[in-house]
């Protein structure tokens, strides 16, 4: 583990620093740019094709692949919760899409390569880890479900192409399950150090994302 019990980032006689909203707010403006990519506006604009959401999420399948080949391990914190986890619903909707080939279909761009191999050698570095499953799990999440509401819009999706975004959270909504990842990431007291390099690695994690994004456009 690299997520140690550290010195909290805040002394005693404060609050503890809420590092969810520090990250949210540090990273405001990447995520901003990378959500605002042209691939990804025309896409929830309605102005491409199905064929074009297959791409983007067969791309996608390469990073979550290389995302979840961490696999659980002794010992991680409540954060790095299994259940997350969406390899088998993407390969059921990319099938569902016409694309049970993926691998063969639709390899990876060198973006997607890039973060894929990125994403494999920081496994065992918690902290940088924990930028990335907060990016993708949190948006998954979140803005997720919009994409999900207007891929099926906008290009008649169907629910069988669209279980990605659907996440079996038990008695929870997405509403709270988010609100307890957030106070699970402010459980780990993480140091001024580890905050630092979360920041960094979701600012990096979004750049990644955009990467793709232009390439999947060009």
């Amino acid at each position: 583990m690299t997520i140690a019990p550290p010195t909290p980032y805040a002394d005693s006689a404060t609050e503890p620093l809420d590092v969810a909203a520090l990250v949210r707010a540090a990273s405001a403006d990447d995520h901003r740019a990378a959500e605002t990519r042209g691939f990804v506006t025309a896409l929830m604009g309605g102005e491409l094709s199905l064929a074009d959401y297959t791409r983007y999420l067969a791309q996608f399948a390469w990073v979550y692949e290389a995302l979840e080949s961490r696999g659980a391990r002794d010992g991680d914190p409540a954060v790095f919760d299994p259940a997350l986890a969406r390899m088998a619903a993407i390969e059921s909707d990319l099938a569902a899409l016409g694309a049970s080939d993926w691998r063969a279909s639709h390899p990876p761009l060198p973006a997607t390569a890039e973060y894929a191999a990125h994403l494999r050698a920081i496994a065992d570095d918690d902290v940088r880890y924990l930028a990335h499953h907060y990016t993708r799990y949190l948006g998954d999440l979140s803005g997720g479900q919009a994409i999900a509401a207007l891929v099926g819009r906008h290009y008649d999706a169907t629910p069988e192409q669209l279980s990605f975004y659907r996440f079996d959270l038990g008695d929870e909504g997405p509403v709270r399950y988010k609100r307890r990842y957030r106070e699970a990431m402010n459980a780990l007291a993480l140091d001024p150090e580890q905050v630092d390099r979360l920041v960094d690695e979701v600012r990096a994690s979004f750049r990644f994302n955009s990467a793709i994004f232009e390439a999947l456009a060009a």
